[in-house]
């Protein structure tokens, strides 16, 4: 989006994710609530990517100056030049200015002064490094001064009316849409990336875990058949993850609208209903608003949930709120963290990797003698999992990057590295924890460890209370830095989840699946699998479905119409009789 600003302090502003072709550089949305705006990243793995490039017209010849909103994201580790180095070349020219290897924040960085051409004037993005270098805008000004603020939204636009609206496109949210789209229902799925799966899929490469074929429903899951890969592994080659299967079953739904990279943005509410929501492509700026009767958060980060001011928590609660033997004795704020996961090729010659020195704790000691690095490498469990994540995420990179450079460059013997290359390094985090929207009941340890029976029983959680901590043994080498994890399991029989834990308790017209559905931090570590959240998704999606047919809200279904959802919960909205392909990474339970 190129935009005439007619204050006098600039000429033209460029946002870097509207830029006609990406080259190597790749949209990142997942920190616009905190910086502002998605952004392009140079993600080359250590190699520099592919000129980023783009066109504006100019009215008349002009000499500007050149700003880039940049960040220098290695700088809350160190006070070195950071690594993520570009400049900005303007019709075959490179400016002077290195960008976005100084400061401590995202700011404004002169990059120099151009004369622009009357007409159509090439600008383009080159990376220096490959190591992440990152550009929000390009502002061009008339003095030497940064602009003061960004230009405001594009006009919102009508995306039309629908019965439901499914927010999130990961596996829980495929499930939701689906459900409700085979029952009738006219629904639109956004989704702020390009890809369905979420953490399944080829960007952050985490295999679907949990059993489906489980009671009370054993219908509930058939749905999975139909777009679960075939093959289990985290990270693993981009096609285990089967992206295309799941884009095309939601493209053969003819009661689905899709809208990928779209990201929802605002809700507008009256009194404690959703009356519609605004979401906003991350890389063109349109802005659709959608209408709809029920409103399904499956976006994991509760973003529509905490947009319309739905009650939420995040971190842990403490012993006495719900007796849970596995709390802490105060609640505090530490969650599950997120992983950046990795691995690394054979080639059959040796590979260099530049020298990646910003990490002081890391050395021919404490690194990981590893070639690849999956769930265990995980971080940010003693930092907020919104307003922290693009650290978070950094700090997941920063690891990587550093351990893999000790053991090209500095280990004595380096044999089993040599001729090894980073094949794929994640810069989608996969996160495991943050808000969790709270419901008419909100599930415990309790009712999972001693089975307790409610009216209301949906599908069927089947994962160990599988809760993550910081590595003891990385916690020695890395105090405070923590980048690795352990796994606590906690056995459990099959338990049906109560449906009042899939809508919110103060908004009127929300449902939720995924794991931001509620529960306690401790029953999260079962639900959480994928399996068990595209359950819950299509539950929600056969409730959403009941309520248009009733004219209802989410809590009228459980007061007057839970008949209704156990007789469709029977049948489900899947297949029938397919083979159950899902047999991987099923985890342990106990028997019913």
């Amino acid at each position: 989006m190129t935009t005439h600003i007619k204050d006098g302090t600039a000429t033209f502003w460029i946002e870097a994710e509207s830029f006609k072709s990406k080259g190597g550089w790749v949209v990142d949305q997942q920190f616009m609530e905190q910086m502002g705006s998605p952004y392009l990243l140079a993600h080359g793995l250590g190699q520099p990517v592919k000129d980023a490039t783009t066109t504006f017209d100019a009215s008349e010849s002009e000499t500007v100056f050149v700003w880039a909103r940049t960040y220098n994201w290695i700088s809350p580790w160190s006070k070195k030049p950071g690594p993520g180095k570009f400049q900005i070349i303007i019709n075959g020219t490179t400016l002077p200015n290195i960008l976005g290897n100084t400061g401590n924040s995202w700011e404004w960085q002169l990059a120099g002064s151009a004369p622009l051409l009357k007409g159509t004037n090439h600008i383009a993005l080159h990376d220096l490094t490959g190591f992440d270098g990152r550009c929000d805008a390009i502002a061009l000004t008339r003095d030497k001064t940064p602009p003061a603020k960004r230009p405001g939204p594009k006009p919102d636009r009508p995306a039309g009316d629908f019965d439901i609206v499914v927010c999130g496109g990961g596996i829980a949210g495929i499930c939701a849409a689906l459900a409700a789209a085979r029952l009738g229902s006219k629904v639109a799925l956004v989704n702020d990336r390009p890809v369905l799966g979420g953490c399944n899929s080829s960007e952050i490469r985490v295999h679907l875990g949990g059993r489906i074929e489980t009671g009370p429903y054993v219908n509930l899951g058939n749905l999975i058949k139909e777009f679960g890969p075939l093959r289990g592994g985290n990270a693993q080659p981009g096609d285990f993850y089967e992206d295309q299967k799941k884009l095309n079953i939601v493209a053969n739904e003819p009661n689905i609208t899709s809208f990928p990279n779209f990201r929802v943005v605002q809700a507008n509410m009256k009194d404690r209903t959703i009356e519609s929501i605004v979401a906003q492509h991350i890389e063109s700026g349109t802005r659709f608003v959608f209408n709809a009767k029920i409103f399904i958060d499956c976006t994991g980060d509760a973003t529509l949930g905490a947009l319309a001011k739905a009650d939420f928590r995040m971190g842990r609660e403490a012993k006495h709120e719900f007796n849970e033997p596995e709390a802490p004795d105060k609640a505090d704020d530490q969650t599950m963290g997120a992983s950046v996961q990795w691995y690394s090729v054979q080639s059959d010659k040796p590979e260099p990797f530049p020298e990646f020195d910003y990490f002081d704790l890391i050395n021919e000691k404490t690194c990981e003698k590893v070639t690849m690095g999956e769930w265990t490498w995980e971080t940010g469990m003693y930092q907020d999992q919104i307003d922290d994540f693009e650290r978070i995420r950094d700090y997941g990179m920063l690891v990587v990057y550093s351990n893999w450079s000790i053991l090209k460059n500095r280990l004595p013997d380096n044999q089993a590295y040599a001729n090894r290359k980073l094949g794929w390094v994640a810069y989608i985090a996969g996160k495991r924890e943050s808000r969790r929207l709270l419901g008419d009941h909100i599930l415990t340890q309790n009712d999972l460890v001693n089975r307790v029976p409610y009216d209301d029983p949906t599908a069927a959680t089947t994962w160990t209370i599988d809760l993550h901590y910081p590595d003891p043994k990385n916690t020695a080498n890395f105090p405070g830095r923590e980048f690795k994890s352990i796994a606590v399991h906690q056995a459990i029989h099959p338990y049906p989840v109560p449906y009042r834990c899939l809508y919110s308790r103060n908004t009127a017209n929300l449902m939720m699946a995924g794991r931001n559905i509620s529960v306690t931090h401790i029953a999260l570590g079962t639900i959480r699998v994928m399996r068990t959240t595209g359950m819950l998704g299509e539950v929600t999606g056969i409730a959403a479905n009941l309520c248009i047919k009733h004219d209802a809200n989410p809590r009228d279904i459980y007061n007057d119409h839970l008949d209704k959802l156990k007789a469709i919960m029977e049948i489900g909205t899947g297949k029938q009789n397919l083979p159950n392909n899902q047999t991987y990474n099923m985890g342990t339970c106990l028997k019913p």
